[in-house]
């Protein structure tokens, strides 16, 4: 091994080995090579681990189906469009504080989806009812791939796209709790 003297004491490793030199292949799973020791996997992962290998390919898209319908049924019979005026917020964040949380507004939106009025739910939560179309085709295709093998097209989703929704709901939770006009028309 060719190797550098220090001044300090014995010689050091050489920084650019020779390149007919080889390396030590990495282990399997291993990234970066050598970089971290891999850790064996705790009781409660090798269970999970266990049952996803022995479930049924459907068993995701249809447990995600599942949660799904529910959030649909507790807006369906909740009927969150029916509160009293005078009612305590649900919503940690407005009962504490008075202003309205990123997801304000959600589940009537959804209760105004499922009766089939869309303006009525845009006017409670207008970034819901705007990726409520892309959330649908992005869960249809992965399910259907999951489940039936179906090749939908995959939209290729950009990080810089992310961002960009991100930074939408953003700016629409700050404005939505701005006090001045015509902000004020964005309160639910």
């Amino acid at each position: 091994m060719s190797g550098v003297t220090s001044v300090d004491g014995p010689a050091a490793p050489h920084p650019h080995p020779h390149p007919d030199a080889q390396a030590p292949a990495p282990a399997p799973g291993e990234w970066p090579p050598g970089a971290y020791p891999v850790a064996e996997p705790d009781r409660l992962t090798r269970l999970v681990m266990r049952v996803h290998a022995r479930s049924p390919r459907w068993a995701a898209p249809l447990a995600a189906l599942g949660c799904v319908g529910l959030g649909m049924a507790y807006a369906l019979l909740s009927d969150p469009t029916r509160a009293a005026p005078d009612a305590a917020p649900s919503c940690l964040l407005k009962l504490t504080t008075g202003l309205d949380c990123p997801g304000c507004g959600g589940t009537r939106a959804l209760w105004y989806v499922l009766h089939g009025d869309l303006p009525a739910a845009a006017r409670h939560h207008f970034v819901f009812v705007f990726a409520l179309p892309f959330l649908t085709y992005l869960f249809v295709a992965w399910a259907g791939r999951q489940a039936f093998g179906w090749r939908l097209p995959q939209p290729q989703v950009s990080s810089k796209v992310i961002g960009g929704f991100l930074a939408l709901w953003l700016a629409f939770s700050v404005a939505r709790n701005l006090p001045w006009a015509p902000f004020t028309s964005l309160y639910v």
